[in-house]
């Protein structure tokens, strides 16, 4: 059922991106807007913990970023516009993006120093897996419970409960910090089965 959703939400972002590309976007216009949009959430959540109004509007505009951010890889492929500076470029964005969130959350009291703490280095350490797989040609697309997509709506949605639930995003944020640290080790346990020599090599 995920793999049917992932597969049709694929698809119409598509559609989206060659709309957007006809109409002029680049794929690096849509990282800098996705950057902008992370910037605008996380002065946001700095200040979200006796507004509704802000907290509602933070996990908005996260939303948006993490959209900005499929559109910009998708903008790339649709209209052959891939280029090696801007996957590097989006992938150094989206680790600010990454950091900068975390970072309000914990500094506007909205969770635990702890978690937060350990959520932002599992977050971080779950694209660090990646880049590094990948400079060794061995593909991490989809390995791991929490890509960058499913952590963005993780945090957006336990924004959101926090307007009616208190403690919400902390225990959002506690549920990252368990969940991308197991990523990791998924990671690094698919890097070595892929890489670990045959018997008949050693």
């Amino acid at each position: 059922m995920l793999t049917r959703l992932k597969k049709k939400f694929q698809s119409k972002i598509a559609s989206v991106a060659e709309k957007l590309g006809n109409a002029g976007f680049t794929p690096n216009t849509m990282s800098l807007l996705g950057i902008l949009l992370a910037v605008l959430s996380a002065a946001l959540y700095i200040n979200a913990k006796d507004s509704h109004l802000f907290t509602f509007l933070a996990a908005v505009l996260l939303l948006l970023s993490g959209l900005c951010d499929a559109l910009d890889g998708a903008i790339a492929r649709v209209c052959s516009k891939t280029t090696v500076f801007g996957g590097f470029f989006d992938s150094v964005l989206d680790r600010y993006a990454d950091a900068l969130v975390y970072s309000a959350i914990i500094l506007g009291g909205l969770c635990e120093l702890h978690w937060g703490a350990i959520a932002l280095v599992g977050s971080l350490l779950v694209s660090y897996t990646r880049a590094r797989a990948e400079a060794e040609k061995v593909n991490m697309e989809s390995v791991g419970l929490m890509e960058r997509p499913e952590r963005i709506i993780i945090v957006a949605i336990a924004t959101l409960a926090g307007i009616y639930v208190e403690d919400a995003l902390n225990f959002g944020i506690l549920l990252l910090a368990v969940l991308t640290n197991i990523t990791v080790v998924q990671r690094i346990f698919y890097f070595y089965k892929k890489t670990k020599p045959n018997k008949s090599e050693t």
